[in-house]
């Protein structure tokens, strides 16, 4: 229905000409825009209903009490649930230090939070399929989980600022006595208020996505990043940390690099970059890290997610 009504407005209310890079270009972004607010309306609200049960106090306690690598695998999955994007993680992440959660189980929970969250898992399952949703979750939580683990190994606390541990936050009031109808008024409010701060950036994504669509020769990307380049992938993650977008916002424009025949590890080294290496992360993160953690972390994640995508493009 979607696809037809793209359509209708393409061809037939527009009057453009099948066939041209325009009509490609305005057919994508309309189909796109409808399909990706949909799915997002309907995921964020059902996630904001689960996310009710589990306040930022509770999850702190949760992995607080656990053995480390228990906490990493945790951490990953809890950052599935909860904030939207890389920036919005940071002051969760501050908590957990705070409350002294180790090191290595909130870099954990940093980097899957904005690399695997919900909306990601099921755009990606909407646009290519449940396989692909599924590689990527799984990549995106081994990434997050290796690389807490190793922050944790090396034990970094004293690079992380000191203001940071001479912190304290009140022990917060949980609210665990909240109605269904309670949770599903919140899920309203925060489905709302989550499309308001990520409309604009899905909006221009899906712009972007569009115009690689209709109007960049195939060519000019393969030849930059293509399978016969054998630094596509370095290149790919280069590209992608200057940028910034949650992953609702990327993948348009994941979708639209796939099509123009880019390989599959390829493209989702350059999401995890845009994603979890963001360079307005990094100016975040760069207040409550010292420059040698902030550059051990980028240091990590950079070889990692390279790893991950010459991996993948190996057996894809």
């Amino acid at each position: 229905m979607l696809k037809e009504a793209a359509s209708f407005i393409t061809y037939d209310f527009l009057k453009l000409g099948h066939g041209s890079r325009l009509a490609g270009t305005i057919e994508f972004f309309g189909y796109d825009t409808a399909k990706i607010f949909l799915l997002l309306s309907v995921i964020i609200f059902i996630v904001s209903v689960i996310r009710s049960y589990f306040p930022p106090e509770r999850t702190k306690k949760i992995l607080s009490h656990k053995k480390e690598f228990i906490g990493n695998i945790l951490a990953a999955l809890l950052g599935i649930v909860t904030p939207f994007c890389s920036c919005s993680a940071v002051p969760l992440f501050i908590g957990f230090v705070e409350a002294g959660v180790p090191l290595g189980v909130t870099f954990s929970f940093l980097i899957s939070s904005p690399m695997i969250n919900e909306v990601a898992v099921v755009l990606l399952w909407g646009l290519f399929g449940w396989k692909i949703a599924a590689i990527y979750m799984g990549t995106g939580l081994l990434v997050a989980i290796f690389s807490g683990f190793m922050i944790g190994k090396l034990k970094l606390e004293k690079w992380v600022e000191d203001y940071v541990y001479q912190i304290r936050t009140g022990a917060g009031q949980e609210v665990f006595n909240q109605t269904f109808r309670e949770r599903l008024q919140y899920a309203r409010w925060n489905t709302a208020d989550i499309l308001k701060r990520v409309w604009l950036f899905v909006i221009i994504a899906i712009g972007i996505g569009g115009f690689i669509h209709g109007y960049v020769p195939q060519d000019f990307l393969t030849h930059y990043a293509g399978n016969g380049n054998p630094f596509a992938v370095p290149i790919a993650v280069a590209i992608g940390i200057p940028l910034y977008s949650n992953a609702a916002g990327v993948i348009p424009i994941v979708y639209a690099l796939m099509e123009k025949g880019l390989s599959m590890g390829t493209v989702l080294a350059f999401m995890m970059a845009v994603t979890a290496l963001s360079l307005p992360e990094m100016i975040i993160l760069r207040k409550v890290l010292k420059p040698r953690m902030l550059g051990v972390f980028v240091g990590i994640m950079t070889v990692t997610i390279i790893a991950v995508g010459y991996l993948f493009n190996a057996i894809l």
